[in-house]
């Protein structure tokens, strides 16, 4: 069970950490300045287990990896949106952030309601009410288990 965080359509990466927190040399620095243009509290806020939750093409902009990256070591669990930008979707895999479609959750829930996910079943429970999922086929979901792509590769 965690806390929604509820985002809008067309985030990008720049809302997520902007350009000049590229600089500092890593994630655990980057991550303070998450969300800051958007939610100034939000990096002080979330807690492992909590969520992000977005309208449509959530992640637009650049291909920088430290946009997933920020929010997996903030302790975020998912992020769940109607639609991603694909260089976004593949880069949190990728680093093992679970990246979730669900058309119906964006509109029934509101930042703070809590939430379920049931990732491998594919659906979300929030306000009493069961949302249905994409599931992630299984290559994916093991990369996930297995902490990203790299730690992947590396058990095979």
């Amino acid at each position: 069970m965690g806390k929604i965080f509820q985002f809008h359509s067309d985030v990008d990466t720049d809302q997520i950490i902007a350009s000049q927190y590229l600089l500092f040399p890593t994630i655990e620095e980057m991550k303070e300045h998450t969300f800051e243009s958007l939610d100034k509290q939000f990096a002080a806020g979330v807690q492992k287990g909590d969520f992000v939750v977005a309208a449509e093409n959530f992640g637009c902009g650049s291909s920088r990896e430290q946009a997933p990256a920020v929010l997996k070591a903030l302790g975020v669990e998912a992020v769940i949106a109607k639609s991603f930008a694909r260089i976004f979707y593949r880069n949190a895999i990728n680093i093992g952030l679970p990246v979730i479609v669900c058309k119906d959750l964006y509109d029934n829930v509101k930042t703070g309601d809590e939430m379920e996910l049931f990732l491998t079943d594919g659906k979300a429970v929030c306000n009493g009410k069961t949302f249905v999922c994409t599931k992630l086929p299984a290559y994916m979901q093991g990369i996930l288990d297995q902490g990203g792509l790299i730690p992947s590769l590396n058990k095979e």
